[in-house]
């Protein structure tokens, strides 16, 4: 089984089945009795709208395990779908994660795997995963870059003969994208907007690089007005969104920049050859590659299903184990 644990979503890839589960990683608790209530899409339906003695959160916070506990119920349940509803495989499982984390980082992933059922786990950075996914020829002795924006972390990345050469992990990505939207509707609009309306604002409105129909797309917007505290409505267009969004814009590309500068001249040259590949849900950003193309200066792809690339990559590596076996960052098995 190969997993891409994101911040915003897990996917879950079965050996001989492809793609089972793609849900949002969130969890639905009761807080009286400490039991969940709803894990995935109906957790994420919780978001904001519970009760005082419920509460949905995400047990991930920039790429990593924030709550321990919650994310083992999280994965206990995402492995029981997976298998279709029974606990009685225990499998190997093949996790993605975020180059940056450190080894107790690591450590909690790994254990909160093995205390969710499985028998073995083996990690393996979501770069790595993300470029064999997108079909990057990553065995080969020749450069690849990978740039792999998610909901917690961004990863940049140069690749070659298995192995990342100049990696990068900022913690800036689709979710710092959200907050700088929300904070500007409360500084400009007077509005405090919820994180969902502000995820839909950034997938209907929102863009990386100016176009020229930028000035006709425009959505309503509705939340609480902070003087009045009555719901409001205020109409928005598309190039303020896009100003709201530019320093966590600018701080991806800067870690595209210094990546680039530190790349061997040999695999820079290929990487000006290829281009640049993006993955992650980020990817879907109006306009990302124009911006990150505009300042390298190095043709920049769009993977064809960007949000995919890290759980397909997993699944590749399983269905290739013995072959691929130097891509993995860690592993561990159960007592």
């Amino acid at each position: 089984m190969g997993m891409d644990l994101g911040t915003a979503n897990t996917l879950v890839y079965v050996s001989g089945k492809g793609i089972v589960l793609a849900e949002p990683s969130v969890v639905a608790m009761d807080q009286k009795t400490k039991m969940p209530l709803a894990v995935g899409i109906e957790a994420k339906k919780m978001l904001g709208r519970t009760p005082g003695d419920v509460i949905a959160l995400r047990p991930l916070r920039d790429g990593v395990i924030a709550d321990f506990d919650i994310a083992e119920v999280m994965l206990k349940e995402f492995i029981r779908r997976a298998n279709e509803g029974s606990n009685v495989i225990r499998p190997r499982l093949v996790i993605g994660i975020p180059s940056g984390v450190t080894a107790v980082e690591r450590r909690a992933v790994m254990d909160a795997a093995l205390q969710a059922g499985a028998s073995e786990v083996f990690l393996i950075d979501e770069p790595i995963a993300a470029a064999i996914g997108a079909g990057l020829p990553v065995g080969e002795p020749t450069g690849s870059m990978i740039v792999d924006i998610g909901g917690g972390t961004t990863e940049v990345a140069v690749l070659s003969l298995q192995g990342s050469v100049i990696s990068e992990s900022v913690r800036i990505a689709g979710d710092e994208l959200s907050d700088s939207i929300v904070n500007y509707m409360k500084k400009v609009h007077n509005l405090t907007i919820g994180e969902r309306t502000a995820e839909e604002i950034k997938i209907q409105v929102g863009s990386a690089y100016p176009t020229p129909e930028d000035n006709d797309i425009t959505m309503e917007v509705r939340g609480l007005h902070l003087l009045s505290g009555l719901p409001r409505t205020v109409t928005i267009k598309g190039p303020e969104i896009r100003e709201s969004m530019s320093e966590p814009l600018s701080t991806i590309v800067e870690a595209v920049k210094r990546t680039l500068e530190r790349t061997p001249p040999e695999l820079a040259s290929d990487i000006i050859d290829r281009g640049i590949m993006l993955a992650g849900g980020g990817a879907h950003l109006r306009g990302i590659d124009t911006l990150i193309s505009h300042e390298t200066g190095i043709v920049t792809h769009i993977a064809d299903d960007p949000l995919t690339c890290v759980v397909l990559g997993t699944g590749k590596v399983l269905e290739d184990f013995k072959n691929m076996d130097r891509v993995f960052s860690g592993r561990s098995r159960s007592l």
